[in-house]
């Protein structure tokens, strides 16, 4: 007896056999897949430069260590062979340094603000209550999903920048790891720092309710976060002092080290401004102060790792209550 196969029955190729296994899943299935789909562009955005700057990072440092090993580690007195790296390496350094200071501010304003803000605008977020996928498990999966790219591609891009700019560290900048960008954009740094602007922007999208003013308040949090950061960046570390004798050239820092400040000092340590008898009879002056010393102050480059560990552990920290505060609404309070 034959059989014929009625309109509405499953082929034969996709039924699953009697006692076989079950069909494939795909790597991303149920709520993750639906996240991705509704921001499947800005993610495919972030992946795709994540994957061309690794690529460019990873394969521009054989070049740079060539160089380094032709013309040594320093760039020397005279400058020439800094011109020369600047002339070759210059822009490579000033683009990577500018895609992960962009980065975690695009998460946040693009990424971060709309992505509740947006449910909530479009009312589309009603529908969560109405379905049998609880809140917990619509949280975990619109809000983890993003975190995870953004979280992944920034280290991703860290870790091969600074792989990049380590062994070049003295010729980048003239060697000024603290005040020029690199601090931001190499080490954990730009991981803890995309983490805590996505993360408030979730949040500041959540109370407005609205996604172009949730960006707009993202993205002066995001000035207003580099604004203090750089004022708050020098005293992630302790500085170091050195003094020589008033009026002489005095020692060279170790090498990498950052100069900060400068001061003329008296005998026991006393600290006065640089400028300090500069003016008028400066040898009566200075007698009268006691002023014997000049004091350089300056922070060495192998406290780069452990500064930019505690600025992360700072940024991680904020970041912990304020996603603490998005899941408890979103769990027990109305959208």
């Amino acid at each position: 007896m034959t059989h014929t196969r009625t309109a509405g029955a499953r082929p034969a190729d996709t039924a699953p056999a009697p006692g076989g296994a079950a069909p494939r899943r795909t790597l991303l299935h149920g709520l993750p897949w639906l996240v991705w789909r509704r921001h499947r562009t800005l993610l495919l955005l972030v992946l795709v430069a994540t994957a061309v700057g690794c690529v460019t990072f990873v394969w521009q440092r054989p070049g740079l260590v060539d160089f380094l090993h032709t013309h040594g580690t320093a760039p020397g007195v005279h400058g020439t062979v800094g011109d020369t790296f600047e002339h070759a390496y210059g822009r490579l350094f000033s683009t990577g340094r500018q895609l992960l200071a962009a980065l975690p501010v695009v998460a946040g304003v693009f990424l971060g603000a709309p992505l509740i803000a947006a449910e909530q605008e479009q009312r589309t977020l009603v529908l969560v209550s109405t379905q049998s996928v609880s809140r917990g498990r619509w949280a975990a999966a619109t809000i983890g999903l993003p975190l995870a790219v953004i979280v992944l591609c920034t280290a991703l891009l860290s870790a091969a920048f600074t792989w990049l700019w380590a062994p070049a560290h003295l010729f980048v900048d003239g060697g000024d790891w603290l005040t020029g960008g690199l601090f931001e954009s190499t080490g954990p740094v730009p991981v803890a720092l995309a983490l805590f602007l996505t993360v408030c922007g979730i949040a500041l999208g959540m109370l407005l309710r609205r996604t172009v003013p949730a960006m707009a308040g993202t993205f002066v949090l995001a000035l207003v976060t580099g604004f203090v950061w750089d004022r708050f960046r020098s005293g992630l570390g302790t500085l170091r002092s050195i003094s020589y004798p008033f009026g002489s050239e005095g020692p060279s820092l170790p090498s990498g080290a950052v100069r900060v400040d400068d001061w003329v000092s008296t005998a026991d340590g006393r600290l006065y401004g640089f400028g300090t008898c500069t003016t008028g009879d400066t040898e009566a002056c200075r007698a009268r102060l006691g002023i014997v010393h000049h004091v350089a102050q300056y922070f060495d480059y192998g406290q780069l790792a452990g500064m930019q560990w505690r600025g992360a552990g700072i940024l991680l920290a904020l970041t912990v209550p304020v996603l603490a505060f998005v899941v408890w609404r979103v769990r027990r309070r109305p959208l």
